[in-house]
């Protein structure tokens, strides 16, 4: 007698749940195999899909590279508005809610994150947009420290030089050249000392 197996029908996942999995499939090949392997063709060979399934959600790698990058500044936005609720209002928690929020959230994305990152200034186009971002982080911080600065805002050369240190050392962090503890410590009092210069 011929052992029979039933096959599961394969379940039509909605757009939504569909765009999630190709998500994540994009973050795992960019963790395993780095950014540079991350075209259309492997996320649709990752993820189990023919080629025109991913087209109809990213029609370019730019665009699978600009939405990698909008769920991680969603992320880190949420995590720091949240922060900043239950935190002390004095310059000291302020800063240190900035450096933990930027270090941790670069610290759960992996290693990964600063290849999207470079990536993205790979073009002008998705420059402005990676900059466009920051440009709101950074209004964000400056809303958030200006009460401590005595000329009552903080100048934007010194908040520039706030997000070159926390990439540089949330990368660092990641790839494991400082540990997360000196990372976030050494945010702090750059944080700490831009907010003071501006007194």
């Amino acid at each position: 007698m011929e052992e029979q197996t039933t096959r599961r029908p394969r379940q039509r996942l909605t757009r939504e749940a569909r765009h999630r999995q190709l998500l994540d499939v994009a973050w795992k090949i960019a963790r395993d195999e780095g950014t540079d392997a991350l075209t259309l063709g492997r996320l649709a060979e990752g993820a189990g899909v023919a080629k025109p399934v991913v087209y109809d959600h990213f029609a370019t790698r730019p665009d699978l590279l600009i939405a990698l990058y909008q769920e991680f500044d969603a992320r880190q936005t949420a995590v720091m508005d949240a922060a900043l609720e239950k935190g002390e209002a004095d310059l000291s928690d302020r800063a240190r809610v900035i450096a933990s929020s930027y270090v941790d959230c670069v610290l759960q994305q992996g290693r990964e994150i600063p290849g999207v990152i470079a990536a993205l200034a790979g073009s002008p186009e998705l420059e402005k947009i990676k900059r466009d971002y920051q440009a709101v982080f950074m209004e964000k911080c400056r809303a958030v420290l200006a009460p401590f600065a005595k000329a009552g805002t903080i100048r934007s050369a010194g908040l520039w030089s706030m997000l070159g240190a926390a990439e540089a050392l949330s990368h660092a962090a990641a790839t494991g050249e400082i540990t997360p503890s000196q990372a976030k410590e050494e945010l702090l009092a750059t944080i700490v000392a831009m907010a003071e210069r501006n007194k």
